[in-house]
């Protein structure tokens, strides 16, 4: 009989607290999806400027 009166207030709250879960582990990957794609573009400027630097596109007289 007690647990038929519980079992409602438990189910509420296993499903808030695992939605709640998925949301933060949503925001996560965003967060890290973005990180990456800001280090992939330093990354190609970085290796840009360098092959510029070593085939002499640095300086023009």
């Amino acid at each position: 009989m007690m647990t038929k009166r519980y079992f409602p207030l438990a189910l509420v709250a296993l499903l808030t607290t695992t939605l709640a879960s998925c949301s933060a582990i949503e925001g996560i990957f965003k967060a890290g999806m973005w990180a990456g794609v800001i280090m992939v573009v330093v990354v190609l400027a970085l290796i840009i400027w360098v092959i510029r630097k070593i085939f002499g596109g640095g300086s023009r007289n």
